[in-house]
């Protein structure tokens, strides 16, 4: 059974910065492409970053781009997703995901992953 378990979720004033981590287990963790994504209180949910299976695509959202950071150790089996300069606008639930290999387009989308974590929460205070 694929589990993805998210962590470092939390509250942070604006300008501040968090570490979210995604541990997997009952899969072949470096076979797939990691990735994050986010959902706001009443809006849809949106893609944030992935990173493939050798770390060398590492798209970004562009509301997030320069101040986010993707990455993966796959020793651990675990996923990483270093947000920094945070607005309130970032106040999400994050999700985890697992996808099949890294494809320009559907790795941006929902439909590139087959599996989701549960989610962190995020909040940003102003």
């Amino acid at each position: 059974q694929v589990k993805l378990v998210e962590s470092g979720g939390g509250l942070v004033q604006a300008g501040g910065s968090l570490r979210l981590s995604c541990t997997a287990s009952g899969l072949a963790f470096s076979a797939y492409t990691m990735g994050w994504f986010r959902q706001a209180p009443g809006k849809e949910r949106e893609f944030v970053a992935a990173i493939s299976w050798t770390g060398v695509n590492t798209p970004y959202a562009e509301s997030v781009k320069g101040r986010f950071t993707i990455a993966r150790d796959n020793a651990k089996n675990t996923v990483y997703l270093q947000m920094n300069s945070l607005k309130p606008e970032d106040t999400a639930v994050v999700y985890c995901v697992a996808g099949g290999p890294f494809r320009r387009g559907i790795s941006y989308s929902e439909d590139g992953y087959t599996y989701w974590g549960q989610g962190t929460q995020v909040t940003v205070s102003s």
